[in-house]
C-alpha cells in the first residue's frame, strides 16, 4: 500500500468508526429541572490525592496505582511544594479508560520488583502533554504529544515521567479478543509513531470527548469499534524477539485458563497437569505464566474468586472451612489470610456482607478514593 492510499484507507476508517460511536441522530433534547437519571451514565470516577505535606499526597496517588506499578516521587526535595495528581476514570465494561494529570515520577511494574499481586493487562497511553521513558531488560522507548505507548503490566520495566504531564489511558484485557491479543503481544513495550498510529491517537481523544453523551447500551459497539481500531492501527515490531511466539502463546494460555477452570476443584490440579494436558515443557509453562506470578499461584488466585462466588451465594450456607477444603485449602489461618490478600476482607466478613456477583464490583461505592482504579483493574483481569 502506498502512503497515499494508506492515508485514503486511514480517514475513510476513521470516518466509519466515528460514525459507529456518534450520537443516536434523532436524540431530542429536553430542559429538565432535575438531573438525568445515574443508571443511564457510564460510571465515572474522580481521584484527586490529598493531605497537608507533599509525602502524603504522594502517599495516597501511590497507592492508587498500587494494583498496577510502583511509583517513587522525583521531584526536587522541596517539601513544600504540594503533588498535584488527578485521575478521572470511566469504567467501560470490557475496558477501562483513564485522564491522568501526574507531577513527574518514576514507575517500576510489580514483577521482579515488588512481590504483589499484580493486574495483567495491556495498556495503550497517549501522551497529550508532557513526555514518558520507558526502559527494558531488551529495549528502551519513549513517547512525547500525540504519541501512543504499549505496555505489558505483567512484564518487567521501569520508567520515568520526566515532566509534568497529562495523558490518556486505555486498559485493555488479555481476554478482550484473540486477535487484540496477538496484535498487542506482537508490539508490546513500542510506541506507535506510524500515520496509523496518529489515527488510534486521534480515536482515543474522540472517544475521550463522547464518553459523557454515551450510555451503557452503547459500550458493546465501543468495544467493536476500539477492536477495529487496535487492529487496524497497531504495527508489529519487526525487530521484537517474540512476535512469532504471540500467536501460539495466546492459543496456549487460553487452552490453559479453560483448563484451570474446568478442573478448578480437582485435588490434582497443578503445574503438572497443565504442562501434560498442553504438551510443553516446563520452561516454556514457567514462560506463559509469569505474569500471573506462576502457574499455581493463577490457580490459587481462581481458587479464592471461587469462594468468593460461594460465600456470598445465599443458597450456600457451608461452613466457611468447607468451602475453603474444597478449594485445596486444609488450613483455615492459611486460607483467611491469602482471602484477605486477594479481596481486602476476611471470609467471615464477605459472608456477613453476601451479595454475590464478582469480587470487586459491589465496593466501588464503598471504598476510599485512591482504592477506585485497583478494584476495576482487578475486575477487569476477571
Amino acid at each position: 500500500m502506498t502512503g497515499e492510499e494508506a492515508m485514503i484507507h486511514a480517514e475513510l476508517l476513521e470516518r466509519r468508526l466515528r460514525d459507529e460511536i456518534a450520537e443516536p441522530p434523532h436524540l431530542t433534547v429536553v430542559e429538565a429541572t432535575s438531573v438525568a437519571p445515574q443508571p443511564q451514565m457510564l460510571p465515572c470516577f474522580d481521584f484527586t490525592p490529598c493531605g497537608e505535606t507533599r509525602s502524603e499526597q504522594f502517599e495516597g496517588w501511590r497507592n492508587s496505582f498500587g494494583a498496577m506499578l510502583e511509583l517513587t516521587d522525583t521531584a526536587d526535595q522541596d517539601a513544600t511544594r504540594p503533588f498535584t495528581g488527578r485521575q478521572t476514570v470511566w469504567d467501560l465494561g470490557s475496558m477501562i479508560l483513564a485522564e491522568i494529570t501526574t507531577d513527574r515520577l518514576s514507575f517500576s511494574s510489580l514483577p521482579g520488583h515488588v512481590r504483589r499481586d499484580p493486574v495483567d493487562h495491556w495498556t495503550m497511553t497517549l501522551l497529550t502533554s508532557g513526555f514518558i521513558q520507558t526502559e527494558t531488560s531488551r529495549t528502551s522507548f519513549s513517547a512525547g504529544p500525540g504519541e501512543v505507548q504499549i505496555h505489558s503490566l505483567g512484564r518487567v520495566f521501569d520508567g520515568d515521567v520526566r515532566q509534568k504531564s497529562r495523558m490518556l489511558m486505555l486498559f485493555v484485557p488479555r481476554d478482550f479478543s484473540v486477535e487484540t491479543a496477538v496484535t498487542l503481544g506482537q508490539s508490546e513495550f513500542s510506541t506507535l509513531s506510524t500515520g496509523m498510529g496518529r489515527l488510534f491517537s486521534d480515536y482515543l481523544t474522540d472517544v475521550s470527548n463522547r464518553l459523557k453523551l454515551l450510555q451503557p447500551g452503547d459500550l458493546p459497539g465501543l468495544a467493536a469499534a476500539t477492536r477495529a481500531m487496535i487492529l487496524a492501527c497497531v504495527s508489529p515490531s519487526r525487530d521484537h524477539i517474540e512476535a512469532a511466539e504471540g500467536p501460539i502463546a495466546t492459543v496456549l494460555l487460553e487452552r490453559a485458563r479453560k483448563l484451570v477452570q474446568s478442573r478448578l476443584l480437582d485435588p490434582k490440579l497443578g503445574s503438572e497437569m497443565v504442562r501434560r494436558e498442553l504438551g510443553i515443557s516446563r520452561t516454556r509453562l514457567y514462560n506463559l505464566f509469569e505474569p500471573f506470578g506462576g502457574v499455581m499461584h493463577y490457580i490459587q488466585h481462581r481458587r479464592l474468586q471461587s469462594a468468593y462466588a460461594a460465600l456470598t451465594d445465599p443458597s450456600d450456607r457451608r461452613l466457611i472451612f468447607q468451602i475453603a477444603e474444597e478449594r485445596g485449602f486444609s488450613d483455615g489461618a492459611e486460607f483467611s489470610r491469602a482471602f484477605k490478600r486477594a479481596f481486602g476482607d476476611s471470609p467471615s466478613d464477605i459472608r456477613k456482607r453476601g451479595g454475590g456477583g464478582m469480587p470487586s464490583r459491589h465496593s466501588l461505592d464503598d471504598c476510599s478514593a485512591e482504592e477506585r482504579l485497583g478494584l476495576l483493574l482487578r475486575r477487569l483481569q476477571g
